[in-house]
């Protein structure tokens, strides 16, 4: 049935609440609100679910209220990190999706020819061709008010070489196109380019891509599972585990992938530590995986 053949009589829902109401909900369960001016400023701003799912980190073992103590200020201090954190993580995963359209492109056009993309024949077996030209078809009229798809289309008759076609690429297109490719084609690719077995890069790149999307649409990081499960690598440096599927075995794999990963990890440790230091009344380092020693992972080899 269409969610559009509903009417407000046909199923029960809760009723609006007002942001006293709010209030008084949060209140109920033994949140304390001490600056009330703010608190109303702030769910006037930022939507009252989404701050409640980040005040649930805070709930007592049954659910129903706040641990003692617990301040309105504590879930948004939560909320500001967690946005903070989405940012430098964005940063990061920017520049694994730049690098992997590069890598894709360059290769693929160098081997089948500027459209080679377009033939079939440059894929492995298991493409689905036509599903694959309807997302292309799909793409182009997306992007039509593009200054250099007007070009295109115009000059070129909407012929667009893959070092053109990649830039409308999303992060999910680009880990099917590379997905799609012949097994030797994405071990080149993987060996040169990330030095790395192909097998995990193509699982990393869709790991990532998903993490992009979480952190794209404002999903809450923190005590939240990540999607999907990154295929593990026993790590050279001691450890209890080998790589899992936290935040911090993520960013481990942006710092393998990453052309610059020694530098790179430096800066980013550098920020998670001031993000953390800042942040350390509400948030636990921990809870996403850092362990103790996690600074030494991302400034020397892992």
């Amino acid at each position: 049935m269409s969610i559009t053949a509903f009417s407000e009589k046909d199923i029960t829902q809760k009723s609006p609440a007002t942001i006293t109401g709010q209030l008084e909900k949060l209140r109920s369960r033994r949140l304390i609100i001490g600056d009330e001016s703010l608190a109303r400023r702030t769910l006037e701003t930022v939507n009252y679910y989404r701050l409640v799912h980040y005040l649930a980190v805070f709930l007592e073992e049954n659910g129903q209220y706040y641990s003692e103590g617990t301040r309105f200020e504590d879930g948004v201090r939560l909320y500001d990190f967690d946005r903070k954190l989405r940012a430098e993580v964005l940063s990061a995963l920017e520049e694994i999706e730049i690098a992997a359209r590069a890598a894709v492109s360059n290769y693929h056009a160098v081997k089948y020819g500027a459209l080679g993309y377009l033939n079939a024949d440059s894929f492995d077996r298991r493409h689905n061709h036509k599903v694959f030209l309807n997302k292309i078809e799909g793409i182009i009229d997306k992007n039509s008010h593009l200054t250099f798809v007007r070009h295109h289309n115009v000059k070129y008759g909407g012929a667009f070489p893959l070092w053109v076609m990649s830039e409308m690429f999303s992060f999910g297109m680009l880990v099917v196109f590379f997905g799609d490719m012949k097994s030797h084609d994405k071990k080149d690719i993987a060996e040169y380019y990330f030095k790395q077995d192909s097998r995990y890069v193509e699982n990393w790149l869709e790991n990532l891509a998903a993490l992009r999307n979480r952190c794209a649409h404002y999903n809450r990081i923190y005590g939240n599972p990540l999607p999907g499960s990154l295929r593990t690598l026993p790590l050279s440096r001691p450890r209890e585990h080998a790589i899992g599927s936290t935040l911090f075995d993520y960013m481990l794999v942006v710092k393998l992938l990453h052309s610059r990963g020694d530098s790179w990890g430096k800066g980013f440790a550098a920020l998670m530590q001031a993000l953390f230091y800042e942040y350390s009344s509400v948030a636990d380092c921990e809870v996403l995986g850092f362990p103790p020693d996690w600074e030494d992972f991302f400034v020397g080899e892992v």
